[in-house]
């Protein structure tokens, strides 16, 4: 679902991804640990495109984002990350906008669906969630777990095959943590990958598959669950 080879990125003269080399089957589950400054976040972005990489090729369900540290022309590299969705760690919901309204935002907009099928898939999405009683609040009227399951639930609005996420349970306390864990295992359960980012090593061996740890730009395989 997700292949890297040889992945490069530097900040001028800072080498701050030194080849990284990753795959990610359907239904997996990757969890990358390590140190603050180690990379893991500029790989995260770069998987997702908010950063491009100097080298190296990534592509995502045998679409290319990039072949040989050269990105592919806009159309085509943006059908290869439409594949890709991004909970960020500070969950980044509109604030002016319903819970209803952040989850039919980027399907009418990217997907070009209607609002009648947006509002339908986002109430499915939200029923899943358990969210179905939230629908018309807003962002300043949830708790820090409901704000993460609408951040879920927006990327999951635009049908990724890979969901990426950067410290899931930074901003939760520990019931919260086995929320989401369990959340993210069920939907590993229906063919979802995952690429997950995070400083919690009992959430990590939670919902693992393969454990990875990155450190100054090296990233390595460790515990497989």
């Amino acid at each position: 679902m997700l292949k890297i080879q040889g992945l490069k990125k530097n900040f001028g003269k800072l080498e701050v991804l030194k080849g990284i080399d990753l795959e990610i089957k359907s239904g997996e589950i990757a969890v990358i640990v390590g140190p603050s400054g180690g990379g893991k976040t500029t790989l995260l972005r770069c998987v997702n495109g908010l950063e491009f990489c100097d080298a190296g090729s990534m592509e995502i369900d045998n679409k290319f984002l990039c072949e040989n540290g050269v990105y592919k022309g806009k159309e085509e590299f943006n059908e290869a990350r439409r594949e890709i969705g991004l909970v960020f760690q500070n969950f980044n919901l509109f604030p002016h906008m319903s819970v209803l309204e952040n989850l039919i935002e980027a399907p009418k907009r990217v997907l070009k669906q209607s609002e009648e099928n947006a509002k339908k898939n986002a109430k499915e999405i939200l029923g899943f969630l358990g969210l179905s009683d939230k629908i018309n609040n807003y962002p300043y009227e949830l708790s820090g777990g409901q704000k993460q399951r609408v951040a879920i639930g927006r990327a999951l609005a635009l049908n990724p095959k890979l969901m990426c996420f950067d410290e899931p349970t930074s901003a939760l306390d520990p019931g919260l943590t086995g929320e989401v864990a369990t959340l993210i295992r069920s939907l590993a359960k229906d063919g979802m990958s995952m690429l997950i980012i995070t400083h919690d090593m009992s959430f990590a061996e939670k919902v693992a598959d393969k454990i990875y740890s990155m450190k100054d730009g090296i990233l390595e395989e460790g515990n497989i669950f």
